[in-house]
């Protein structure tokens, strides 16, 4: 089938999508009668010209972002050299005027020079600066209700993705029981910090800002004990040991009555406070001081991770993600650093689950494969690997599943959620903002840096055996080669 054919099936099939979703809806003894009023005459000939708007878009979308890039290129290097970014601009041309024997040699340097160093690490600085200030600046004047969404159904889950993220992203293990991390660190503050939420608790209380280190190693400690016997598993085999982890924990959270609870849940949690001498705050029950503890969280989690992606154990985790054998074979300790993996991703569930105790009621049910699911397609949305990608996906989901909930019936709104994500992996399968080394060649998004080798982790010098092998190579047929 060519270009232009599966074209025209893509935008036919999401018209028909939207005609459907947008349409009149059936019943239980006329399944198909939605469907029917929803490509009857008058409505089929708009959305039949929908879809061909949306072809036409499709066929010159390529074009489209060639010109794209040619402006956005264009435009950086030329604010570059007004602004006069860095003296190394300058220096740029000047090289490049003595090559070309003339000035547009060293304006095209200056261009290229200022367009690197906008959308480069300073522009980076700048952009991440701008979007926390918008982060700040808009929570006050929304609504109440928009406020709790940005704690309960935005924040949390961004930061679920996080480490969700290390696990999946970095080092690409495939984990489906991620949430049950999330649910041991919200029931161990609820053992810590009350005498009346649950049957089993301490026999003295803490203060559950002070819970929070406890829980992190506390869920820490469950993904080394859950990934020291499974992480020898790879692929699907790992996923299906992960999910029987994830629902083990729901089950028992809800039939260990004496216990946690059971299906009433958890309520009653003091909300988190700070009390020291001089030092006296607490977060109460309004959404608006949650947030900004999760925006300071999310913030000091993207730091950490991104210093950990350029050290040694990132560059691990990378080596593993690509080809575990060949990571092995170079010397790197694979089994230690998915443990690490694990753990630094488990932590981060259990940080969250601190959050969500100590704001809001929860119960068994709030741990289930659902939510791990969401967390994952999350990740997959915003773009494996990329940190401020998982946010940015946490905000556009969540964000539109709160938009729905007033409008759509409940039993509707999977079917918005499903058509998002499936128009994003037509559209852009890499996901919303993948990291720069997966991001297409030549987006105009993409600085091309090579990823180091697995050697580079631990320092094997393997010139020499590389030489020969080359010689080695050089003398035998490529039949025996192949």
């Amino acid at each position: 089938m060519s270009g232009r054919l599966r074209s025209l099936r893509t935008a036919g099939l999401l018209a028909a999508l939207a005609a459907v979703m947008t349409g009149p809806t059936g019943d239980a003894d006329h399944p198909l009668a939605g469907i029917r009023g929803s490509l009857a005459f008058p409505r089929v000939l708009f959305f039949a010209a929908a879809a061909l708007v949306l072809w036409a878009a499709l066929l010159g979308r390529d074009r489209l972002r060639a010109q794209t890039r040619t402006l956005h290129a264009t435009a950086l290097g030329r604010l570059a050299g007004l602004t006069g970014a860095t003296a190394g601009v300058g220096a740029d041309g000047a090289d490049a005027d003595g090559a070309d024997g003339g000035g547009g040699g060293g304006a095209g340097a200056a261009a290229r020079s200022g367009a690197t160093w906008l959308s480069g690490r300073r522009g980076a600085v700048l952009g991440h600066a701008a979007l926390l200030a918008v982060a700040l600046a808009v929570p006050p004047v929304l609504p109440t209700a928009a406020q709790q969404a940005l704690v309960s159904e935005i924040g949390i889950y961004a930061l679920l993705a996080l480490g969700l993220n290390v696990v999946v992203g970095y080092a690409g293990l495939l984990d489906l029981g991620y949430i049950a991390f999330f649910a041991i660190g919200a029931y161990t503050t609820a053992y810590l910090t009350s005498a009346d939420a649950m049957p089993w608790h301490a026999p003295w209380q803490l203060n559950p800002f002070f819970v929070l280190p406890i829980a992190l190693l506390v869920a820490a400690v469950a993904g080394v004990v859950l990934g020291g016997p499974t992480l020898r598993l790879r692929g699907d085999y790992l996923a299906i040991v992960t999910l029987g982890f994830g629902e083990i924990v729901q089950l028992l959270a809800n039939n260990a009555d004496g216990v946690t609870g059971g299906p009433r849940g958890v309520f009653g949690l003091p909300p988190l406070s700070v009390d020291l001498p001089g030092v006296r705050y607490s977060w109460g029950l309004d959404p608006l001081p949650y947030y900004y503890l999760l925006v300071a969280l999310i913030v000091l989690v993207m730091v950490v991770f991104g210093r950990w992606e350029r050290s040694r154990t990132g560059r691990a985790w990378t080596a593993i993600r690509q080809d575990e054998v060949a990571a092995e074979a170079t010397g790197v300790a694979t089994m230690r650093m998915k443990l690490l993996a694990f753990a630094v991703g488990a932590s981060v569930s259990g940080f969250a689950g601190v959050v969500v105790a100590t704001k809001q009621f929860f119960n068994p049910q709030s741990f289930g494969l659902q939510a791990s699911l969401l967390v994952l397609t999350i990740v997959i949305f915003g773009g494996m690997g990329s940190r401020l990608g998982v946010v940015l996906g946490a905000l556009v989901l969540q964000g539109t599943a709160f938009l729905l909930r007033d409008t759509v019936p409940p039993a509707d709104r999977f079917i918005y959620f499903g058509a998002v994500v499936v128009l994003m992996m037509i559209f852009r399968p890499e996901g919303l903002l993948p990291p720069r080394a997966h991001r297409p060649r030549g987006s105009g998004l993409s600085r091309e840096e090579p990823v180091e080798s697995a050697r580079s982790v631990d320092s094997v010098d393997s010139a020499g055996a590389a030489g020969t092998s080359r010689g080695a190579a050089d003398q035998t047929s490529p039949e025996v080669v192949s």
